[in-house]
Formats: structure tokens, sequence, C-alpha cells
């Protein structure tokens, strides 16, 4: 009885146990060498379009797909090293993506945005934008959702629909950005004099553009005297160093010329 018994753990070690160590190691290595391909492709897909100046954003995204692709594939082979009917896995994969696309149906929307966004093109990685309450520096526009750095470099993720159900605001698509600044003039400083003044200075600060020129103007006259806007021009990288830069300058002025603080004025009669 023990020798059958030893006869029939042998058999059992040679017939099951050996052939399936060799598919695990076969499935391992499948795995291993494979994603080793996959990269390999991947990079040499991505370093091709580069150098074919492929805009950057349709690179990352077709880059993103081509490895999702490959992996799909490569976890078939695998399963068809172990004796899995790929045809049978195929179906079920079909099947299994009709249930999914109806509990993930905000995920596949997210991809549908995602590729709406790489035709449509209203923004393109690098660009600075404000979509879906968020404002800063686009810094990848992946399958299901785009990454942003904002100002503070606090970097945040929003999901392509949301992004691209919402109003797109793109600060870097044209050449130039107005500031748009107020100055609160005291009753008894002269407007004209004051626009002149600050024109002059406003257009020496760096990196403000010369055309179009910046513009000083009346907006309105209010209790506390003349209040200007102050509008200068310049690229969208040096926007805040003009906004902070021109409002030091007004200050510069007022000082200068003994401007006195603005205040509102009320006049009381007295009815006899």
């Amino acid at each position: 009885m023990a020798l059958d018994s030893d006869i029939d753990l042998t058999g059992f070690v040679t017939s099951y146990l050996i052939p399936l160590g060799w598919k695990l190691a076969g499935a391992i290595a499948l795995w291993i060498i494979g994603g080793w391909l996959i990269n390999m492709v991947s990079n040499l897909s991505s370093r091709s379009m580069t150098r074919q100046k492929v805009e950057p954003t349709l690179v990352r995204y077709l880059e993103a797909t081509l490895r999702v692709i490959l992996r799909i594939v490569l976890v078939i082979v695998i399963l068809s090293v172990f004796g899995i009917e790929t045809t049978s896995f195929a179906a079920l994969i079909a099947a299994a993506g009709v249930a999914i696309g109806v509990a993930w149906s905000g995920l596949l929307s997210n991809f549908a945005a995602g590729a709406f966004l790489i035709i449509l093109r209203p923004f393109k990685v690098g660009d600075f934008i404000s979509g879906a309450g968020i404002t800063g520096t686009v810094k990848e526009i992946g399958l299901f959702a785009t990454t942003i750095d904002q100002p503070d470099d606090v970097r945040t993720t929003v999901g392509n629909n949301k992004l691209f159900s919402d109003n797109i605001v793109n600060y870097t698509a044209n050449p130039s950005r107005r500031v748009e600044l107020f100055a609160q003039l005291a009753h008894s400083v002269a407007p004209q004099q004051a626009m002149e003044l600050i024109r002059n200075r406003v257009a020496q600060i760096p990196n403000v553009l010369a055309t179009p020129a910046p513009d000083v103007e009346i907006l309105e006259f209010n209790a506390a005297g003349t209040r200007l806007v102050v509008r200068p021009h310049c690229h969208n990288d040096h926007y805040w160093q003009v906004y902070f830069d021109t409002n030091k300058t007004l200050a510069e002025i007022g000082s200068a010329n003994g401007w006195p603080v603005p205040a509102p004025h009320q006049v009381l009669r007295q009815q006899v």
C-alpha cells in the first residue's frame, strides 16, 4: 500500500505539479519580458513621433493608449500558456466590457472626452488654462483625466468629462494678455496730468508690450474723486510680474507727486 501511495504521489507530481510549475515560470517570464518589450515599443514610438514633430499632447495620449492595448494582448498570450481558450476569453472580455460600460459610464465618458480634447485641441500640454474650477499649467492629458499644476505648485487631476463639459479659458492661446488695475485719485489731483504720468511710467515697466500700448482712462467719478483704469499688456509668462510692478509704480507716482490719500467727501448743508 505504501508503495502504491508513493507511485501515485510521484505520478501526480510528474503529471500535474511539474507542468504547472513550468507554465507558471513561463507566464512570469512572459510578463517580465513582455513588459520590457511594451516599454521599449512605447518609448520608440514616442521618440519617433517626437522626431516627426507630433504635438506632445497627442504623443502622450497615443503612447498611453498603445500601452493599454499591448498589456491586454500580453494578458491574452499569458492565458493561452495555461491552455485557456483565447476566443472564449475574447467573448468574455466583450461581455465584461458591456457590464463595465454600464457600471463605469462615467469612466468611459472621461475616455470619450479625452479623445475630443485631443481632436478639438482647446488646449495642449504646457498651456495655462482655467476650467472645471481649476487654474494652472497643463502637464498631461491622459486617457481619463488631465493633470494640471496650479500656480501654488499644487498638482490637480481633473476628469476629462468634467473639464470638457465646462467653459475652458486658455490664457496661452493669444500672444498677449491684458492686466487690469485701478487707480483711485483724490478730488485735488488733476486727472489728465495723472493719466499722462501713469501712462509714461507704466510703459517703462519691464515686459510691458509697446503694442498694444498701455491704456489709462477715466473709469468713473465717485465720492472719493476720479477712478482710473490702468491696462498694460504683456505675455502670459510675465503677467504677475507686470501686475505687481504696475501696482508699485502707481504707489511710487502718488508718493513722488504728493497726491493725497483719496477719501469720500460729503457736504452737509443746513437749511435755515
